[in-house]
């Protein structure tokens, strides 16, 4: 079996005698994270990656996870437990607001964690991956019942989030997407269409996840200025914050991505499942691109991460 060693040497000297991060105890996040306690928190975040989550990469990729006849989604072999301790250890938290329970610590520090964790474990380290840039999405552009109800748990973890843009006959023309939104009475909309190379759409690492999937609402206007955001729980957050009913959003396959088959990379399929509006109408492209920057700064992570 291979072995991992995250590289704290390397971080150490990056971030103590390169950038100096003692120069920046101005700045909120900084001021109560001491030279010392950067070093405490990756030196056990070092662990976390090096005996959890490297042993089950090889493992995990052999096996895949399974699309079962209901539509669920199974992870690999000890992906659940593995899970369970990154959320345990406080890891999604780390430099989320501390009004919705995160520990505002710095995002530099974050973003170091990120990249252990995809060196250990990439596949795995999608999951919290997606669930931190459906969190930003929201922290910036929801509502304050929007964030009342679903920041809590995606800081926790206990819910994972997803990011619904391509569809099978557009990838990035986004202006020639045909899920639609028909708006109903009580404010929420009713979401059709089919969403592919979802990553993490479907699995049974959290009770819930928070899909934000863009669609068109009816009559809005063509192209990428008439497209919407839009919140569609896998199931239903009822007024106690607890899920409740099923909504209708169903994985219909698994993609095949080389390397990273303990990632469940699925074909979402909407049947008027019941969505709700993220911002303006029609200003999705905006809400998104928060999340999508947050993907591409995750993707150059993952680059450096492999090398």
């Amino acid at each position: 079996m291979t072995r991992y060693t995250a590289p704290l040497t390397e971080f150490r000297f990056l971030f103590h005698e390169v950038l100096g991060l003692e120069r920046y105890g101005n700045l909120k996040s900084f001021a109560d994270t001491t030279p010392e306690l950067f070093d405490a928190v990756l030196g056990e975040a070092a662990k976390l990656c090096e005996e959890v989550l490297h042993p089950l990469n090889i493992p995990g990729d052999r096996q895949g996870c399974t699309l079962h006849e209901d539509g669920s989604v199974t992870t690999p072999e000890g992906f659940k437990d593995a899970y369970r301790a990154y959320v345990e250890g406080g890891w999604p938290a780390l430099a989320c607001d501390p009004e919705f329970g995160g520990q505002g610590m710095p995002v530099t520090l974050s973003l170091a964690l990120n990249e252990i964790v995809s060196s250990a474990n990439m596949a795995f380290g999608m999951y919290p991956g997606l669930t931190h840039g459906a969190y930003e999405a929201l922290h910036q552009h929801g509502t304050d019942a929007q964030k009342q109800t679903y920041l809590p748990k995606l800081t926790s973890g206990e819910w994972t989030g997803t990011m619904n843009l391509t569809e099978p006959h557009c990838g990035t023309d986004l202006g020639l997407m045909r899920s639609k939104a028909v708006e109903q009475a009580d404010g929420s909309y009713k979401i059709s269409g089919q969403k592919i190379f979802i990553s993490a759409g479907e699995h049974d690492l959290t009770e819930n996840i928070i899909h934000l999937v863009l669609a068109r609402i009816e009559g809005a206007p063509e192209g990428i200025k008439g497209i919407s955001l839009f919140i569609v729980p896998k199931f239903l957050v009822g007024e106690d914050g607890t899920p409740g009913a099923r909504n209708a959003v169903s994985c219909g396959a698994l993609e095949e991505k080389m390397g990273i088959h303990g990632n469940a990379t699925c074909v979402l399929n909407y049947d008027d499942a019941t969505g709700y509006l993220i911002g303006e109408p029609h200003k999705g492209m905006r809400a998104m691109f928060t999340m999508m920057n947050e993907a591409r700064l995750g993707v150059g992570l993952q680059g450096l991460a492999q090398s």
